[in-house]
């Protein structure tokens, strides 16, 4: 990015839009959406969130049930707080790409529409998985 691009990109308001507090919060909650979500959903429906563990070959499946809803409430109330910013986000991209390596395996699908929206699915998680690493890396560049 050019000075000029620098200077016409503040001029118009959209830099100070972008390092507003409140949109700060907002991306962290935002990243953390799926994070709060899904255990949230586990705690409901305590049976099915038993089911999904042993859909994936997870035993003994109640104990890992409880451990991904303890592990994703409290690494997302770190994250968003500040507390451990980094460490929680680098968790979290740990825990994103183990289980989307278990669970999103588009590879062994046959061709066709299952194959691609799990293949989508997959990518979007790496994704969220460089988030991560990026929003980590930049907490310790702060601290720094």
């Amino acid at each position: 990015m050019t000075l000029a691009d620098s200077a016409a990109l503040a001029g118009s308001g959209i830099l100070s839009l972008m390092t507003a507090p409140a949109v700060r919060s907002l991306a962290l909650v935002a990243l953390c959406s799926a994070y709060i979500v899904g255990p949230l959903e586990k705690i409901f429906d305590f049976r099915g969130a038993i089911a999904e563990m042993q859909h994936f070959g997870l035993s003994p499946a109640p104990l890992f049930a409880i451990a991904v809803i303890v592990f994703e409430l409290t690494a997302s109330a770190l994250f968003i707080s500040g507390v451990l910013r980094w460490a929680a986000a680098l968790a979290l991209a740990a825990f994103t790409l183990i289980a989307t390596l278990l669970a999103e395996r588009f590879w062994k699908l046959p061709t066709g529409p299952n194959r691609s929206a799990t293949m989508n699915a997959f990518f979007e998680h790496l994704g969220l998985v460089g988030a991560f690493v990026l929003v980590a890396a930049g907490d310790v560049a702060a601290r720094v």
